[in-house]
């Protein structure tokens, strides 16, 4: 072959193989775009079906994850690469990657544990793996929380699923439990009848259960009682914080003391061999 022939080969390769580049990347930008709009419209015909929500994004997460392993896969098919050995290298390769990302794996296996025992949804507030919030989102290996003062949390779904779950948001309705102290000197009835006072004239209290008011312990330096309404989910920390202030201001009004720690300090005086009075406390 002469040296124009060579060049025509050249030539002749690097405009198929640019023209395999474009068609490659035409195929992965339109490709990717055509799994976004499958995601999207998946996502919504399960929300139509009424799915729960921690499901819907769960499924919505592995569709989109694989209809992109296809695209990848038809654009480097595109440039010439045979897919088939592709394949076979990585299925030769699956086990190592396996054994270096047990960890992974781990976490997708309790991201699928979340999704068929159900412990926590979309929108529960809870304590799990060390941390506390609002469940956000459930990624294929991660579970997003949204906290109080509204940072974002990102716990493995290993973490979330290797302990105790506590799902405040798992029942309609939660006991608000309050202690209050009282001195020794104040009449019980009338200590009762405040604090069933309170509990009564606040609407968001439920009639059933019935609340709970009654004396618990004597301490050392106050009588302690126990007010243990029921209410909607929704309204706890509300109750808690405004039931709290009226107890102390209808305890104020009616001279009802709430006594704090003290100490009783008793001196004696002796006197010492000169005569002289020393002090002992």
């Amino acid at each position: 072959m002469d040296l124009q022939g060579i060049i025509d080969f050249v030539q002749f390769q690097g405009t198929n193989l640019a023209v395999n580049l474009v068609a490659a990347l035409a195929i992965f930008v339109v490709g990717r775009w055509v799994v976004k709009l499958l995601h999207s419209l998946s996502i919504k015909a399960m929300q139509r079906g009424k799915l729960d929500p921690l499901l819907v994004k769960f499924l919505g997460n592995i569709l989109y994850a694989l209809l992109m392993v296809f695209v990848v896969l038809a654009a480097i098919s595109q440039v010439g690469i045979q897919t088939t050995s592709l394949i076979a290298v990585i299925g030769a390769a699956g086990l190592a990657v396996g054994l270096a990302l047990q960890g992974s794996l781990a976490n997708f296996a309790a991201g699928v544990l979340v999704i068929i025992f159900r412990p926590y949804k979309i929108g529960d507030y809870v304590e799990a793996g060390g941390v506390a919030g609002t469940i956000d989102d459930v990624q294929i290996f991660t579970t997003e929380l949204k906290t109080a003062d509204n940072r974002k949390i990102i716990v493995p779904n290993g973490q979330m699923m290797s302990g105790a779950i506590t799902n405040y948001s798992s029942h309609d309705t939660r006991r608000v439990d309050l202690v209050v102290g009282v001195g020794y000197d104040d009449d019980i009835d009338v200590v009762r009848r405040v604090l069933e006072g309170v509990v009564a004239d606040d609407p968001r209290v439920l009639a059933d259960p019935a609340p709970n008011i009654r004396m618990s312990a004597m301490g050392d330096s106050s009588v302690s009682w126990i007010v243990r309404p029921w209410v909607k989910a929704a309204d706890y920390w509300s109750v808690y914080w405004e039931m709290t202030e009226e107890i102390k201001r209808r305890f104020d009004a009616e001279g009802i003391s709430i006594p704090f720690p003290q100490r009783d300090v008793h001196v004696y005086h002796h006197p010492d061999k000169d005569g002289e009075a020393s002090l002992e406390r």
